[in-house]
């Protein structure tokens, strides 16, 4: 018998992404991971992976279990390098700070006062919280997508109020 796996889905400029945690690591469907790296995953890219970076299983995508061809998280940062285009670093940290830390942290039984992550979707769109202290927080270069307007600039650190705690820190470090 077939094991049926359900997957979390996960969303990126209005692209999906269906994600499995799988054997203690994250596992993402090939076609959508293709898709968002802007190149088709044939056979032919899958196969140059180790063997222990692709699987096919039966996963729950759009309302039935179908064959889908996965990739691991090492898998997926080897095809991220391997084709690269400037648009995958912020792809690897979507992946790396979002998606995964998503993932690990629905997996099991944390310290009650450790922060978690977890994800919001809402009207197509998809943002991480971090949970901590019963409150959930959202990061500042979040706050654009969330109020819909792309006039709001993040704040930056003043570089003049910045040095002194540089010169400290490399006081401290130098012994």
């Amino acid at each position: 018998m077939t094991d049926l796996y359900e997957p979390t889905l996960f969303s990126r400029h209005n692209r999906p992404l269906h994600a499995l945690w799988l054997e203690s690591q994250a596992w993402f469907c090939a076609r959508e991971l293709g898709r968002l790296i802007g190149r088709y995953l044939d056979e032919q890219i899958i196969r140059r992976l180790d063997a222990d970076q692709h699987r096919t299983v039966m996963l729950l995508r759009y309302g039935e279990y179908r064959n889908t061809v996965m990739i691991s998280e090492s898998g997926a940062y080897t095809v991220l390098a391997h084709h690269y285009i400037p648009e995958n670093r912020s792809l690897r940290r979507w992946l790396t700070y979002e998606v995964i830390a998503v993932m690990r942290d629905a997996q099991g039984p944390t310290q009650h006062d450790a922060p978690q992550t977890s994800l919001m979707t809402w009207t197509g769109r998809s943002l991480c919280l971090l949970h901590w202290q019963s409150e959930p927080w959202i990061r500042l270069r979040d706050m654009p997508e969330v109020l819909g307007k792309s006039s709001i600039h993040t704040p930056s650190i003043n570089a003049k109020l910045a040095q002194p705690w540089r010169q400290a820190a490399a006081r401290l470090f130098r012994g």
